[in-house]
């Protein structure tokens, strides 16, 4: 990308010494940034009280308002449109369950089975209504050999489940042509029981979720190209009572049809969703510093960190103290040292995001329509996730020399790290579309992203305020004021 070249071509001819901002403005920022300040901040938002900051939660809205509070109490100006707060809808989905069945047909009968009761299936896809029906063949346990041995075309492969059906069975089937798998468990299935695996998830389907906005059918097409239902083992003895084919003298429950063979019915998968497109608006939290140069202050660098985690569940709080309260109270730090340093001489948009945990949804709903004061356009982003744990001097970052958008940026950042601990910075190139940088990165800007790694506890219940390095979260949060003081110079070309 020209523009990320540039910006690594001026930033290599810049010394560490080149920086615009004074020293003494530099240290009284980078003072700012203490221990205690940091442990005071992550212990509130990674606190049970906020119960996790699940998109969408009570707690999420807490964490947001906290976050307006200080940003208020420093001077930061508001960076949204309307306030602190950039909104973004989100769509709310349920299933429609008294409409939603599973029918099943022969020339002389027919069976109708209910979803949550009678059977499940996994619906993290589904946006729309459904209909997906064909003819039923036998395919024994659902071998390779015994998917080979099937004429699947247009139909749904039935299979004895005895608990070892691996996950590659639907990639099989579908490979045969097949419209889907209808799993009935054996006499003497021993696996996990098809409600504790797919029933919690369905049954908060049918409480309603949010999803972000997409276009309509566009994910239920794909869902219907393969779904996989789960039957309980009476229901799917129920089905098998239509087919043709069973001797008269043996009971269905002791019958095995032949591998390959085609039992006579066709089944319909009939899906029902309620949709509400406008109930639900979440919040980006948006602090803006306004920068002192007549023409540098129109470039704005953005700084951003989620303060999302994935809320509660079988009743223990998630608390996401480092993913990502440690991110969110590093962004805090640096909005404090903001505050002492004064303006820069380019402008910094301060941009906390929900919905991370989810899919990015809150970088992508801000880069798929950004909004800056009038005449501004960013520039540059840094962004921070999960900084607070592993060894003292422990720190990665992405987009590193191995990666096609490597840039000057980074290459500032691999020079300062020192200065804070940090001997070197290693890679976190896995890590580039699975944090919000990715979804700036779309704009076309260059993008650095500081990661600490993962540990025992992520995304466990046990990832609590006080297994946080809080000397090296305030580290990390240093080294991005230098980052940005850094980024001042004159020569630099965005």
């Amino acid at each position: 990308m020209k523009t990320i070249a540039r910006l690594s071509a001026a930033l290599l001819a810049c010394s560490l010494s080149a920086a615009a901002g004074s020293d003494a403005a530099l240290e009284a920022a980078l003072e700012s940034i203490t221990a205690e300040n940091v442990s005071a901040d992550i212990h509130f938002i990674a606190s049970d009280a906020l119960a996790g900051r699940d998109t969408p939660s009570e707690g999420l809205v807490v964490a947001a308002r906290f976050v307006r509070s200080r940003l208020q109490r420093l001077g930061i100006e508001p960076g949204a449109e309307d306030g602190y707060f950039h909104r973004y809808p989100l769509m709310r989905l349920g299933l429609d369950a008294e409409r939603t069945r599973l029918v099943g047909s022969a020339p002389e009968a027919a069976v109708e089975l209910s979803p949550g009761s009678d059977y499940w299936f996994r619906s993290n896809y589904l946006r729309e209504d459904v209909d997906t029906g064909g003819g039923v063949v036998f395919a024994g346990a659902g071998s390779e050999e015994e998917i080979e041995a099937c004429e699947l075309e247009g139909d749904w492969a039935v299979v004895f489940d005895d608990g070892s059906t691996d996950s590659r069975l639907r990639r099989r089937v579908r490979k045969a042509g097949g419209v889907g798998v209808v799993l009935i468990p054996t006499a003497d299935f021993d696996g996990e029981g098809y409600a504790e695996r797919y029933g919690p998830g369905l049954a908060s389907f049918v409480e309603g979720r949010v999803s972000y906005p997409s276009e309509r059918g566009a994910s239920s097409r794909r869902m219907s190209l393969f779904p996989q239902l789960a039957l309980t083992r009476s229901a799917g003895l129920r089905l098998l009572a239509l087919a043709a084919g069973r001797p008269a003298d043996v009971r269905v429950e002791d019958w095995t049809p032949a591998v390959g063979a085609e039992l006579g019915l066709s089944l319909a998968d009939e899906r029902r969703v309620l949709r509400d497109d406008e109930s639900v608006q979440m919040e980006n939290v948006c602090g803006f510093w306004p920068g002192s140069d007549p023409e540098l202050s129109r470039e704005v660098l953005i700084v951003s960190a989620h303060y999302d985690h994935v809320g509660a569940r079988d009743g223990k709080i998630w608390n996401g103290a480092d993913d990502n309260g440690s991110g969110t109270t590093g962004l805090l730090q640096i909005a404090e040292a903001l505050s002492r340093y004064g303006p820069m001489r380019r402008s910094v948009l301060l941009i906390w995001v929900s919905g991370e945990e989810k899919g990015l949804w809150g970088s992508r709903a801000w880069s798929d329509a950004p909004w800056l004061p009038e005449g501004c356009r960013p520039v540059a982003n840094l962004n921070i996730d999960m900084i607070g744990r592993n060894a003292p001097d422990e720190l990665y970052i992405t987009p590193s020399a191995d990666h096609e958008q490597h840039n000057g940026i980074v290459k500032l950042a691999q020079r300062l790290a020192p200065l804070e601990g940090f001997p070197a910075l290693e890679s976190a190139d896995d890590y580039y579309h699975r944090s919000d940088q990715a979804m700036f990165a779309r704009m076309g800007i260059p993008v650095a992203f500081l990661f600490a790694g993962i540990h025992e506890d992520y995304h466990k219940p046990t990832d609590t305020p006080e297994k946080i390095d809080c000397d090296k979260l305030r580290r990390v949060a240093r080294l991005i004021v230098r980052l940005l003081d850094g980024l001042q110079t004159d020569s630099l070309e965005f």
